[in-house]
């Protein structure tokens, strides 16, 4: 037990002592009056300090905290007299009842009393869609949630709404509107990822593309899906952006240049990725020197240009680098 719990436990242990002591010597009524007492003090001291502040901020909500002090100040004063005990029995259901009115009316603080209590399909007629959508949610009609979001021009939500109903199509129909109407490539990515759950490779191609138009990252994920939709000429574009992007990013870190030769092999261009890979091989030789696990890299980029002395040179300095490692562990 460490300290912070054996402390909780003298604790528990001394109140639950003192009480016992309370009723042994005076009886129970004497312990309910001074909880009660002590309890009521409490929340007439906090409303009190929230009177204050409201005041002082001269909101209308003081009116609220002054109407909550008032009988937490009398419960207080008849926990002490015990003349009405009844009272503070009212007082306690009274405070009961605003704590869930309180809580009723936090899970929707922008909906009216009347609108909590209609139906979603009356609000629906009403031409409160986004009202009845929240309660057709609620209910776990997503279809007609999405329907009403939709009308109220929320449309994330609606595609929210239609992927929990599993209808991914219409999920992804209403991203590519986002996109469109936003300008934001982050919904062309949700639109392309609803579109793959549905099957449809073309559609999912097409959003993609879209996407790899400001992140060029994810050319290479494009092509590959042009060519399972069997659209020659589209991978074929896309193969080249990947290129054009790999280019770029190995001309800055070297290690790129390993995909830079194998998109050259993927378009037919055999001596543009032998010349992209002998980079590579330099970029794995020049990094051996500071960590020879490199010399692995090395050895199998060789390999794939046909150096056979060169790929077994690189695998003997692999495997001394890694004998040497398992002679020290």
């Amino acid at each position: 037990m460490d300290r912070y719990t054996a402390l909780a436990v003298v604790f528990v242990a001394t109140i639950v002592a003192v009480a016992a002591g309370i009723v042994h010597c005076f009886g129970a009524i004497v312990l309910l009056r001074i909880i009660l007492g002590l309890g009521y003090a409490a929340v007439a001291a906090l409303l009190a300090v929230v009177f204050g502040i409201l005041t002082y901020a001269r909101s209308k909500y003081a009116i609220a905290a002054l109407i909550g002090l008032i009988p937490a100040v009398y419960a207080a004063y008849q926990s002490y007299t015990w003349n009405h005990p009844l009272h503070i029995g009212y007082i306690t259901a009274g405070y009961i009842v605003a704590a869930i009115a309180g809580l009723w009316w936090l899970t929707e603080p922008d909906m009216s009393i009347t609108e909590r209590l209609r139906s979603a399909q009356a609000l629906e007629k009403a031409g409160k869609f986004r009202i009845a959508a929240r309660k057709y949610e609620k209910k776990g009609n997503y279809v007609r949630a999405a329907e009403c979001y939709v009308k109220a021009g929320m449309l994330e939500s609606a595609a929210w709404c239609y992927e929990k109903a599993g209808m991914y199509n219409k999920a992804a129909e209403l991203y590519e509107k986002l996109a469109e109407n936003k300008k934001e490539g982050y919904y062309w990515k949700e639109a392309y990822e609803f579109w793959k759950k549905t099957g449809n490779k073309e559609k999912a191609a097409e959003c993609l593309e879209k996407y790899a138009g400001e992140e060029p990252w994810y050319w290479e994920d494009v092509a590959k899906l042009w060519e399972e939709t069997g659209n020659k000429e589209k991978a074929e574009n896309a193969w080249k952006r990947a290129l054009e992007y790999y280019t770029k990013e190995a001309e800055e870190e070297g290690v790129f240049w390993e995909d830079v030769a194998k998109i050259y092999e993927k378009l037919g261009e055999e001596e543009k990725a032998k010349q992209a890979m002998m980079k590579y091989v330099e970029y794995c030789e020049k990094e051996a020197e500071r960590d020879a696990a490199w010399w692995k890299h090395a050895g199998e980029a060789y390999e794939k240009l046909g150096m056979k002395e060169k790929a077994k040179q690189a695998r003997k300095k692999y495997e001394e680098y890694k004998g040497g490692r398992d002679q020290h562990a």
